[in-house]
């Protein structure tokens, strides 16, 4: 009786110890976050339709939520996964356009160690994460002309391709004194097509005051049928005084297929005013030259005034330029209000 009354006790203790480094492994923890932002203003660019007065969804950032998660696996390893989605709220709409699916911003799982992350699935393209350091406007496919230049097509987005890659497969190092690198494959997945795929190498470094990026894609559009392809380099520094922060950016395309290369320089500026407030400049200028030495120049400027309510919660007031060759200038005037959380 005494020996079944040991072996109990010692069958409870090793579960009860098994337990408790389950949980210790198990850990887990999962977070919602995003940012919500409208804007009113109108619109007018140089040699596009007559301005309109909208209210629009984003602003300085496009509104979006997210859930990330992290699990312990132990040894140093854990699993990962972000989940968001790009939503509309002055209508309600989910996605940037109709053909966004719904996790439109980000959709991947992978591993984190103290070697870096491997992630798979769709992914915000690494060359627009450097983009978004390198100019005082960040994200903003609204106001900021350096943005607004390469990835919006109503402005003549010099870089083919989304500033979301599907089927993308990514490594991103660890910081090794102030340097941190990614690479990311977009695996094409056509048979038959193997080599039909978009690929990216990125660079940041950042030590005190001083950042600067580096970025090299290949993009090949469509995946079937006839392709484009075009390769694509961004570089850029940030220096930050205090009372001043300087940003100057350029890249250049080359598309082979169509034979368009463009070359686009920016110039910007953060200017603190207060703790909760600051000036923000920037000017950007493209010099596209397409089939048979037809050149056109584009130079857009944008000024705003951005001031923080709270932490979270910011309002601000932009003004922009933009001068199209061979047409008018135009101009748009705007106000936002952007709440993360």
């Amino acid at each position: 009786m005494k020996v079944l009354m040991r072996l109990l006790k010692f069958s409870v203790l090793t579960l009860a110890i098994l337990e408790l480094s389950s949980v210790s492994y198990a850990q887990s923890s999962v977070t919602l976050y995003g940012v919500v932002g409208t804007y009113i203003d109108s619109a007018k660019r140089s040699g596009g339709p007559s301005a309109v007065v909208q209210l629009g969804s984003g602003g300085l950032t496009t509104s979006y939520f997210g859930l990330r998660g992290r699990e312990d696996l132990g040894g140093g390893y854990a699993a990962i996964f972000g989940l968001e989605s790009f939503f509309q709220p002055a209508n309600g709409s989910q996605g940037r356009n109709a053909t966004d699916p719904f996790f439109s911003r980000n959709a991947w799982v992978g591993f984190d160690s103290a070697y870096g992350k491997l992630m798979f699935g769709r992914q915000t393209n690494p060359t627009y994460n450097s983009m978004a350091a390198l100019n005082p406007f960040g994200y903003s496919v609204v106001f900021s002309p350096l943005v607004l230049q390469t990835f919006v097509a109503n402005y003549g987005g010099t870089i083919i391709g989304d500033t979301v890659w599907n089927n993308a497969i990514q490594y991103a190092s660890p910081s090794f004194y102030g340097v941190t690198g990614q690479a990311v494959y977009g695996v094409g997945g056509v048979a038959g097509q193997n080599g039909i795929a978009n690929i990216g190498l990125h660079l940041q470094y950042s030590f005190k005051g001083l950042g600067a990026a580096f970025s090299a894609q290949r993009v090949r559009t469509p995946v079937t049928g006839p392709v484009s392809e075009q390769y694509a380099y961004l570089g850029g520094l940030t220096y930050d005084f205090g009372f001043l922060k300087l940003f100057v950016a350029g890249v250049a395309t080359n598309s082979h297929g169509s034979n368009v290369n463009a070359h686009t320089y920016e110039f910007g500026a953060t200017i603190p005013l207060s703790p909760f407030s600051s000036i923000l400049l920037e000017s950007a200028r493209t010099r596209s030259n397409a089939p048979k030495g037809v050149s056109t120049t584009r130079t857009t400027a944008s000024i705003a005034y951005d001031y923080f309510l709270s932490k979270r919660t910011d309002v601000y007031a932009v003004y922009s330029y933009d001068k199209l060759s061979g047409h008018g200038s135009a101009s748009t005037e705007g106000v936002g209000l952007r709440h993360s959380f």
